[in-house]
């Protein structure tokens, strides 16, 4: 995710399906099209402390409190970079190889933060993807009394002073670099890929098991089939 240059990112349509493959809403709504989500303003800086000195005062101070705690959770394996015109936090090549599955040159990011048009945002893929851990941190938020304005994996408000700052802090904790990617793992295997985002390719066994459940239900098929043509015919 993160490049030579930053502007607005806008996923191609390969990068937008993989993504929704992935990253599920963890409330069993159908995926949502990040599409609809805001892009990041666009900026040209290539490092952290580049982005923080464009931004407006106001804006440049809620960014570095947000971003202070982030850090102070932040689990030494991940890295903080420019990731798509935001600040991210991923977990680097030399940690994940393999990298991000749509663009293996690109690191396996997990949590961002940017100043968007009319709001601070906050990104956390764990709570995102994981059903638990976004119960979770909608309960902690409510009982901080503060207003959750969330989206998917974006965490919006206005002012930092609306934000629950002890959530995020324990959402970052709460997510280590190796948790994290054992978790995008099974993710990709439960829609049958591999780490690399390629389809994995059914094993003997597998094939056999599949075979077996297909003639078990044609056979359930037919003979419920049966049974309501003989009660027709006996009508």
């Amino acid at each position: 995710m993160p490049g030579d240059k930053v502007a607005h990112w806008r996923p191609s349509l390969s990068q937008r399906s993989s993504f929704l493959q992935l990253h599920r809403p963890a409330t069993g709504v159908r995926c949502i099209d990040v599409a609809r989500y805001p892009t990041p303003m666009k900026s040209k800086a290539t490092t952290v402390k580049e982005y923080l000195a464009s931004l407006p005062e106001d804006r440049r101070k809620g960014i570095e409190v947000v971003r202070k705690v982030i850090l102070k959770n932040l689990d030494k394996h991940y890295e903080e970079s420019m990731l798509w015109g935001m600040i991210g936090y991923a977990v680097p090549h030399r940690v994940w190889p393999t990298g991000y599955h749509c663009d293996p040159s690109k690191p396996l990011m997990m949590a961002a933060l940017s100043s968007q048009k009319n709001n601070l945002s906050v990104y956390l893929m764990s709570v995102y993807s994981d059903k638990a851990e976004r119960a979770w941190f909608q309960k902690a938020w409510a009982k901080s009394g503060k207003k959750l304005n969330m989206g998917g994996c974006c965490i919006r408000f206005t002012k930092v002073e609306d934000a629950a700052l002890d959530v995020i802090g324990e959402a970052i904790r709460r997510t280590p670099a190796k948790a994290y990617v054992e978790s995008y793992v099974k993710t990709l295997a439960s829609t049958g890929r591999g780490p690399d985002g390629k389809k994995l390719k059914p094993t003997a066994a597998a094939k056999k098991v599949a075979k077996k459940t297909a003639k078990k239900t044609a056979k359930k098929v037919s003979k419920k089939v049966s049974k309501k043509a003989t009660k027709k015919v006996a009508k």
